[in-house]
């Protein structure tokens, strides 16, 4: 009797049980349709914020490099075609697509001073598109700077004078705007002692009594730091000083480094000291301080000299601080400032 009343039950509720099971799938069914609004959005805002990001890291790169390049251009003396410049680095950054560039102020020169870019490209949105937003603009932008060295860390503790830079490079008052440092790469050797052959001999211009060009570097290194006007200690001896190790050179045979050229000294011995003018860039293609101290020996003996020529630069070194002011004798830093 039991089993009996068992299946009549089911017979009577199976189709009722039937219809909200399939009840429950309609249900179902709208509310995944309306969840699915919120899951797009949620889609859009993290793919595409995801893109906008990447692109406006390309644009970055490319508004970042475009300024340096204009930058150095122009510190060369010679702006070139800055727009050409900045459209090729600005597409040259992107990974897909292309970007625009402009660059300001108009009429830039090479006094100027500063150049600014400004990158930008309209990225279409893969997601964002199904609410509305179908495309989004981007940009970027960078400026970059340029002058002449006014202080600094010089990569050897050694300095130059006037009359020396003068005499090599046959210019008598620095660089005009329009005028570049002469390209002959014809190197002098510069003798420690009394002479460099160039006619600035002794006290009379090219070191002091006592002195032999070296200067007090950073305590426990081989750089000194120095400054537009300002005064350096003489280091004695004809030897590099006490903290300057082998390996220190020879990290720069070959290379241009930026280095002090002083106007005017006092003193003697260790009471000397040197006056900074300006900054040149000498390319170093030999020397000999005894012992260690030797490459492409120019001298021997007691003597004690450097070899090279001054040179026009453009150095990206933050190290070195710059200005419009400072004396120009060839070299000009340039600096990423936004």
């Amino acid at each position: 009797m039991q089993r009996l009343i068992t299946r009549l039950v089911s017979r009577l509720l199976g189709p009722r049980r039937r219809r909200v099971r399939r009840a429950d799938h309609g249900g179902v069914s709208v509310t995944v349709a309306l969840l699915m609004i919120p899951v797009l959005g949620f889609a859009a805002v993290a793919l595409d914020a995801a893109g906008l990001y990447a692109t406006k890291a390309q644009l970055q790169n490319g508004a970042d490099a475009a300024a340096l390049a204009v930058a150095q251009n122009c510190a060369r003396r010679a702006c070139g075609t800055p727009a050409a410049t900045a459209a090729g680095l600005a597409s040259a950054n992107m990974i897909t697509g292309s970007a625009n560039a402009a660059v300001s102020p108009a009429g830039l020169s090479p006094s100027t001073g500063q150049v600014t870019v400004t990158t930008s490209t309209t990225r279409t949105n893969l997601f964002a598109g199904v609410l509305g937003s179908r495309s989004t603009p981007v940009t970027a932008r960078a400026t970059a700077r340029w002058g002449t060295p006014s202080g600094g860390t010089a990569v050897l503790p050694l300095t130059f004078s006037l009359c020396e830079w003068r005499a090599q490079t046959g210019l008598l008052f620095g660089l005009s705007a329009s005028l570049g440092l002469p390209a002959s790469t014809t190197a002098v050797t510069i003798l420690f002692t009394k002479t460099s052959n160039t006619g600035c001999t002794g006290p009379s211009g090219n070191i002091v009594p006592g002195g032999f060009g070296w200067v007090d570097p950073n305590a426990g290194g081989c750089q000194a730091i120095s400054v537009v006007a300002g005064v350096m200690s003489s280091s004695t001896g004809n030897s590099p000083p006490g903290s300057c190790s082998a390996s220190a050179f020879a990290g720069f045979q070959n290379k241009t480094v930026l280095l002090p050229i002083f106007d005017s000294w006092s003193g003697t011995g260790n009471n000397a000291t040197y006056r900074v003018y300006a900054y040149a860039a000498f390319t170093i293609t030999g020397y000999y301080f005894a012992g260690q101290y030797g490459w492409n020996d120019p001298c021997s003996g007691n003597a004690r000299c450097i070899r090279g020529y001054f040179t026009g630069m453009v150095s990206l070194d933050s190290s070195f601080t710059y200005s419009t002011s400072a004396p120009d004798l060839g070299a000009e830093v340039v600096v990423l400032t936004s």
